[in-house]
């Protein structure tokens, strides 16, 4: 009476294969693309050319690695469930943006690597969850400007590396809340020395001196002289940056107020302007290619289910046949 137990565990295994493969694989060990070590709980999904996140990453993760891959964005959800990582790297990326709320649920983070992306800005808020962080590191990015507050919620930041941007100057009161902070990396911006912007950066790296290390190598734009050595007289500007909206031209604004509405031509609107208009959004993230070969797996493996299930109900009746 051993074939029908057989079959019946045979069934079972088949099942419970096929069932782990349909929820999707991250780990190399189930068929996925990154490599997984239990018993550290690290996920290294490094250099390999990723162009979205893998999916089902285990919610115990404690080091998640996805420096040297293709991101340009990232779903709002990326990292949500991971609650218990403290090392995030999204390094050597093509990260453009970052959206609101994609690090909210990280509260045990303690560094955050966002280093060699595009970021021009970053949205207000974005690492108020992060109050346990203890390192950040955005150097190399193409930041304007920095939001007010972006820092104040980071009260135990040990090290904060901002080197190598295009910020011109920080908001007030930027890094009062810093209380922690050893080490700060300012230098490669063009920090507009002419501007009245620059006397806060200014003023603190004087205070600071002595107790947080490397600041005193900041230096005005062109390397004429350094930012704490700036005085009141010489940042006497009130200076405006240009930010991202487009703005009419007064000109123009006049020449159609003045018009008749025969007169005013109709111009043409692009299309995803009528999409944003009706709340049309593009998908957060389109699969990667291992994603889609995993996909592809996971047709192979339903197929391969059915066949061998098949196999074993025709073991069965033929043996009970014979009984």
């Amino acid at each position: 009476m051993m074939g029908p137990v057989l079959a019946a565990c045979l069934l079972i295994i088949l099942s419970t294969a096929w069932i782990s493969q349909a929820n999707g694989a991250t780990c190399k060990k189930d068929g996925g693309v990154c490599t997984c070590n239990d018993q550290t709980k690290n996920v290294d999904c490094s250099g390999k050319m990723l162009t979205a996140i893998p999916s089902n990453i285990p919610t115990d993760t404690d080091r998640l690695e996805l420096d040297y891959n293709k991101l340009s964005s990232l779903p709002h959800t990326a990292f949500h469930g991971l609650q218990t990582l403290t090392y995030l790297s999204l390094s050597y990326n093509e990260l453009q943006t970052l959206p609101a709320g994609v690090f909210d649920q990280l509260v045990e983070l303690d560094r955050l690597e966002l280093s060699q992306n595009q970021l021009k800005s970053l949205p207000p808020k974005i690492f108020d969850s992060l109050t346990k962080l203890t390192w950040l590191n955005l150097e190399r990015n193409k930041l304007q400007s920095l939001p007010h507050g972006v820092f104040d919620k980071l009260t135990l930041l040990e090290k904060l590396y901002l080197d190598n941007n295009q910020l011109r100057s920080v908001p007030d009161k930027a890094f009062d809340k810093l209380s922690k902070l050893e080490k700060i990396f300012l230098t490669g911006n063009p920090w507009d020395c002419s501007c009245r912007d620059i006397l806060y950066l200014s003023n603190w790296i004087r205070e600071k001196k002595g107790t947080v290390s490397n600041i005193e190598a900041a230096e005005c734009d062109g390397g004429t002289k350094a930012v704490l050595e700036i005085t009141e007289e010489e940042a006497a500007e009130d200076c405006v940056y240009p930010n991202t909206t487009t703005a009419i031209p007064t000109t123009i604004i006049t020449t159609l107020a003045s018009s008749n509405d025969d007169d005013i031509p109709e111009l043409p609107v692009p299309q995803e302007n009528f999409q944003k208009f009706l709340g049309y959004q593009e998908p957060d993230h389109l699969p990667t290619q291992p994603q889609c070969l995993m996909s592809i797996s996971g047709y192979l493996g339903l197929m391969m289910f059915f066949v061998l299930i098949s196999a074993a109900i025709l073991y069965v009746i033929h043996f009970l046949k014979k009984a």
